[in-house]
């Protein structure tokens, strides 16, 4: 039967369900052209406003999947215990830095496809670029290849991964779609599920600094990706995770894959960063079998950690795509460091009482360490380092952080935006638990 277009997004207007085949065909009309930009758009609207069944979500998101190459790890020499870990982004958010190594030293393989920054979140991609020679765009044999010796290779998506998301992503972020759930979804897991993975683990989170700010919408968010991951054939699970303030004590490029080595090495580990490194790194280690319960788990982890395996696989990952084989016994040589240092001073006393998540993020982007378009350059050096936690005591003239600029203009500019996003309040803050909630397919299927 010939496929028509305005007849499939006549049929999502009026609210009706599409079946596999309608979804299929619009998918490939959509990777090879035959479906035009407006048609795109009309089909994006229209999934915006009447939405999609689960089974529909599971096909849109396998035939955004199937629209390019799906990678089959046992044919490029790696049989099983093959996971992955996903966040819906956020500020100073550098676990997937500590978590592909770490998962790796503990016997799995993390063949991990992440992107970059836009608006106030940062990407790791991003960070990567500020380790000379790095490269975030490998050929597929160099992929698999790092793979399989460091167990983990984190890069960016390939043009043959999931090339329909690419062009409907682009379609939604002009059309004011991007905040579908359904669309969301299918293009989260089109490129994860792409990858080959036997297990996934979502980092959702929810807060000033996350993209879902209301703890109800990432909750959907997270049951959505499990239901239609677990439809898919890829076991995964979701941790709903705190962005009320940063995470880890860095924001910027440099500083975070400096603050990410440091953890690694022992050096240093911010308590509410480690505990969703851990508890994601967890997650996979028992979904994946390497692990028989969270406690095995736990105790996995920190031998890897202890040993220096994970900040040896890290290392082996760096060499393997190209940036220096001594990177992390060296790393301040090699990271750029912005020549100017401002501590972001109180201006009277109490006790931080809450935090402009977004606002941090922006400021980082007024300092040139993010973007607002994709094409834009960035300065991997800029950033902000020794964040203050919520609930900590300060007095007039506590640092709330230090401010790492190119200039003194940029630098006071950046102390005045992320001295307004702190609140200081007379009182301490009842504290939060950084991870909020496990969703899994059961308990996700008991709350629909």
């Amino acid at each position: 039967m010939m496929f028509i277009p305005q007849e499939t997004i006549r049929k999502k207007r009026d609210g009706l369900e599409l079946n596999r085949a309608e979804t299929r065909a619009m998918v490939r009309g959509i990777t090879d052209g035959s479906v035009s930009e407006g048609q795109v758009a009309a089909f994006a609207m229209a999934v915006y406003f009447r939405g999609m069944t689960l089974g529909e979500r599971v096909d849109l998101t396998e035939a955004m999947r199937d629209s390019g190459r799906v990678l089959d790890w046992p044919s490029l020499g790696i049989g099983r215990g093959v996971a992955d870990k996903h966040s819906t982004g956020g500020v100073g958010d550098k676990v997937s830095l500590v978590l592909g190594p770490l998962a790796a030293a503990c016997g799995l393989f993390v063949p991990m496809i992440s992107g970059r920054g836009l608006g106030h979140t940062g990407g790791t991609l991003d960070k990567f670029d500020a380790i000379p020679g790095y490269d975030t765009a490998p050929g597929l044999e160099r992929f698999a290849k790092v793979v399989r010796e460091a167990g983990c290779a984190i890069i960016g998506q390939t043009v043959d991964l999931a090339p329909a998301d690419r062009r409907l992503y682009a379609v939604r972020d002009v059309t004011a779609t991007v905040e579908s759930i359904d669309l969301i979804t299918a293009s989260i897991l089109s490129k994860k599920l792409a990858a080959g993975l036997g297990g996934l683990v979502m980092d959702v989170k929810f807060g000033s600094g996350a993209f879902m700010r209301e703890y109800d919408d990432a909750r959907e968010l997270a049951r959505s990706i499990v239901t239609v991951a677990e439809g898919a054939g890829v076991p995964t699970t979701a941790l709903l995770t705190d962005m009320n303030e940063v995470l880890g004590h860095s924001v910027g490029n440099a500083v975070e894959v400096r603050e990410a080595v440091e953890f690694l090495t022992s050096a240093s580990r911010e308590p509410r960063l480690a505990e969703v490194v851990l508890a994601c790194t967890g997650e996979m280690l028992v979904m994946e079998g390497a692990a028989r319960d969270m406690a095995e788990a736990a105790r996995k982890m920190e031998d890897a950690l202890a040993s220096g395996t994970a900040a040896e696989r890290f290392g082996r990952m760096v060499a393997g795509l190209g940036g220096p084989k001594d990177f992390v016994e060296r790393a301040d040589a090699y990271l750029d460091v912005a020549p100017v240092e401002m501590p972001v001073l109180a201006e009277r006393e109490g006790f931080v009482a809450a935090m402009d998540c977004r606002a941090v993020g922006m400021a980082l982007v007024a300092m040139g360490g993010g973007r607002t378009r994709a094409d834009q350059s960035i300065d991997h050096g800029a950033g902000m380092t020794r964040f203050i936690r919520i609930g900590g005591r300060v007095e007039p003239d506590t640092p709330l952080c230090v401010v790492h600029a190119r200039d003194g203009e940029t630098a006071r500019m950046a102390a005045d935006r992320i001295r307004a996003a702190i609140s200081i309040g007379e009182r301490r803050p009842p504290d939060r638990p950084v991870v909020r909630e496990r969703i899994t397919a059961e308990t996700a299927k008991e709350a629909s």
